[in-house]
């Protein structure tokens, strides 16, 4: 009943109006603030940056600790870790990296992969990709990247990031933006997108 009188009150609406309208312009000037930022290090970005191509370290032939890895998450069987290995999700480690001495784990593995760098699994397509050798092709790739892909693939910052970059299914994977050009090679690194197959 109290309260009920306390909120007819002209000055606690007012308050509350006022509270409100001031929470609503320093949320809106930290979002603009973050837009701009990140605008900035885009158009700032060298346009000569080069990624690093080599993986660190080996970790089936080195006896340093790892301490942390990156592996691509969303796989409900399968990842790839860093090191392009991929294992089965169970044999992950608490540190991101597979377990290079469980069964499932394979280094480098190209399966499900065409030649022409199209893969049916996400993670044997990065972990392909993650191969040593590949790293020609990924740099004429990016050499050639269209305009539209500049701010996607100058964001990444590592031949790990290019691979999962890459890999993801894009525009060039779909066909009348709603069928795969190919739905057994979808996932490509390559820079020719799938083969189309008739219907």
């Amino acid at each position: 009943m109290v309260l009920r009188r306390l909120l007819r009150k002209r000055w606690v609406l007012g308050v509350v109006f006022g509270l409100s309208l001031i929470y609503f312009l320093t949320s809106t000037l930290k979002q603009e603030e973050r837009t701009i930022r990140d605008r900035t290090l885009l158009e700032a970005r060298d346009p000569d940056h080069r990624i690093p191509w080599k993986v660190r370290f080996n970790l089936g032939n080195s006896s340093r600790p790892i301490t942390q890895c990156r592996n691509s998450i969303q796989g409900k069987t399968l990842l790839t870790d860093e090191l392009g290995y991929v294992c089965e999700r169970k044999d992950l480690l608490v540190n991101g990296c597979c377990n290079v001495n469980a069964l499932s784990s394979r280094q480098y593995i190209c399966k499900s992969c065409l030649a022409n760098g199209c893969c049916n699994i996400y993670e044997y397509c990065v972990s392909c990709c993650l191969q040593p050798d590949k790293q020609p092709l990924l740099e004429h790739f990016l050499n050639r990247a269209a305009d539209g892909f500049q701010n996607l693939f100058t964001a990444v910052e590592d031949h790990f990031e290019l691979c999962l970059a890459k890999c993801r299914t894009s525009s060039q994977s779909v066909q009348h933006e709603n069928t795969y050009r190919n739905p057994q090679a979808k996932y490509c690194y390559g820079e020719s997108p799938p083969e189309l197959l008739p219907i």
